[in-house]
């Protein structure tokens, strides 16, 4: 079947196109367009319409232990909770796989990361994954805690050693990229650590943060990961502390990439008499000059959420500011973690001052490709905030009023009042998908050129860039209709985006010894089968670099 999506604004900076022009899908597959003499089965008249890619969140909290957890501790939150009243501050968010699934749709997303799976959950993830809607899926395996990585640098093995190790773990766990987060950081706090900077060692093992994040790095390279190493660095909020870090971790990418994420928590100097200052203009000033290095922002908005981590450490000391009065930290084997209610107050300075820093490293940040559009859902704010966010970057006007409605001295401590820049559509179509699909190796997406999966977003502009955003005209995933008017009209389910790099089978011999004399178990038990999923093809494996 042919599709035509006809007379629309074209935005794929990836191909260079800006500009009225039509796009054909075949089969779920992008097309040149075909000879005169033929017409298209279905033509969907875009006039006036602006034609984008789908987009992809390369950083979302929506599956695993962390993520349930959150919906027990906070069942006043569900739609299925019997005393609910008729709206609470997340009622718009969505909390079930079901409304991920429909509400990033509806906003035009088609791909969306989970971006921190413990290795020994995988197959959780992937089930729930599995049971989300639309969109396509992927997953970023989590190391740099866990005991035989640990182990093997502190015995000096060799990198080959290490990188089937990790080889292995993306393999069985049906990721398509590592994450590090805090390394070393949970098992440190086992030993009752508080504090855990870039070179401190982890007790008992003798090896530093900067020894594991830097091992991991050479991994990924050495295995042909597309992804970056992708890091949550240490002392996560941290005021001067955090900045610190972010700034010895940037400086130690040392001309191989990295990517970091959530930058904002790291952007807090402690200037002024209340100790906390926006140090966004030198953070920014430091990613423009280090181009290996890519990051994500974690913008906080204002309302409730709730934070949810493997970061033990700083879920840890972050409990006692939950709002409500509830959390949860988990220590066990590999990354602990927590889960952490938060509401971001528009009064208090310390959130003002968080979202104004967020905003400044997105428009300080001179390259879209190498910075990405992320709250680090639901950490800084629920996804569902994303078109807020969009009016924002766009429209100096917007953020003026939003500034207005904040306590004035937090206009004193950013720079925010005095930048005049407003991002174009191609910058957007940018940084939300050309970049990330280049980012994540996934080369089939992103773009509106010919071989690429038929996801097409289709937006109806104006002046109020929010509700261009918040509701999609048109959205196709892989060549299907699924929404017409920001409502889904078509469910269907997309896959998992995977790797399968291969590891030695010495690797597979050690690691079942491994397992059965920590766990009992064999390997097997933490692998991913692929007719778990209960899916007719569930995954689709994306190609290693050479």
């Amino acid at each position: 079947m042919l599709t035509r999506l006809k007379g629309g604004h074209v935005v794929d900076p990836a191909n260079d196109r800006d500009g009225v022009g039509d796009v054909f899908i075949e089969d779920g597959t992008v097309v040149e367009a075909p000879a005169p003499a033929r017409e298209a089965d279905e033509t969907i008249d875009c006039t006036g319409l602006v034609v984008m890619a789908g987009a992809i969140d390369i950083h979302s909290h929506i599956a695993g232990g962390h993520v349930n957890t959150a919906r027990l501790l906070l069942p006043e939150w569900h739609r299925a909770f019997s005393s609910r009243p008729g709206e609470t501050a997340l009622s718009k968010v969505g909390w079930t796989t079901e409304e991920t699934g429909l509400r990033y749709a509806e906003m035009g997303f088609t791909t969306v990361v989970e971006p921190a799976m413990a290795p020994s959950s995988a197959l959780h993830a992937h089930l729930e994954l599995a049971d989300t809607p639309i969109i396509d899926k992927a997953t970023l395996v989590v190391l740099g805690n866990d005991d035989l990585l640990l182990e093997m640098i502190r015995a000096g093995e060799s990198d080959a050693a290490i990188a089937d190790y990790v080889s292995w773990t993306v393999a069985s766990s049906r990721a398509l990229g590592v994450k590090c987060i805090n390394a070393g950081g949970s098992a440190a706090f086992k030993e009752n650590v508080r504090k855990f900077d870039f070179d401190d060692v982890v007790p008992d093992y003798g090896v530093s943060s900067r020894q594991i994040m830097k091992t991991l790095q050479s991994a990924v390279k050495t295995l042909g990961i597309p992804h970056p190493l992708h890091v949550h660095c240490n002392n996560l909020g941290v005021p001067g502390a955090s900045s610190d870090a972010i700034e010895a971790t940037i400086k130690a990418a040392e001309g191989d990439p990295l990517h970091l994420a959530h930058i904002q928590f790291y952007g807090y100097g402690t200037e002024g008499k209340r100790r906390f200052s926006s140090r966004g203009q030198k953070l920014a000033e430091l990613v423009n000059a280090t181009k290996e290095v890519t990051v994500d922002i974690g913008q906080v908005m204002f309302g409730q959420t709730v934070t949810i981590s493997s970061d033990e450490l700083r879920q840890f000391a972050g409990a006692k500011q939950a709002s409500p009065g509830k959390s949860i930290i988990f220590d066990h084997e590999a990354n602990g973690g927590g889960v952490v209610p938060m509401d971001y107050k528009k009064k208090s300075f310390h959130n003002a001052l968080q979202w104004a820093i967020g905003l400044e490293l997105f428009l300080l940040i001179e390259d879209p490709s190498r910075v990405f559009f992320t709250t680090d859902h639901p950490n800084g704010a629920p996804f569902t905030t994303y078109p807020d966010i969009f009016a924002l970057l766009m429209d100096r006007g917007v953020r003026a009023r939003w500034l207005e409605a904040l306590p004035k001295s937090v206009a004193k401590m950013t720079s925010l009042p005095e930048i005049e820049r407003e991002y174009t559509l191609g910058e957007i179509a940018t940084m939300t998908r050309a970049a990330p699909a280049r980012l994540l190796g996934t080369a089939d997406r992103g773009h509106l050129g010919a071989g690429a999966v038929g996801d097409v977003s289709v937006y109806r502009p104006g002046d109020d860039k929010a509700a261009m955003f918040a509701r999609a005209a048109y959205v196709l995933k892989d060549g299907d209709l699924v929404v017409r008017d920001g409502a889904v009209v078509k469910r269907k389910f997309g896959r998992a985006l995977t790797l399968r790099p291969e590891p030695d089978k010495a690797m597979q011999t050690r690691l079942d010894r491994y397992f059965d004399d920590k766990y009992g178990l064999s390997s097997r038990w933490f692998e991913v089968p692929e007719g778990a999923l209960g899916r007719e093809e569930p995954f689709k494996v994306m190609p290693c670099r050479a």
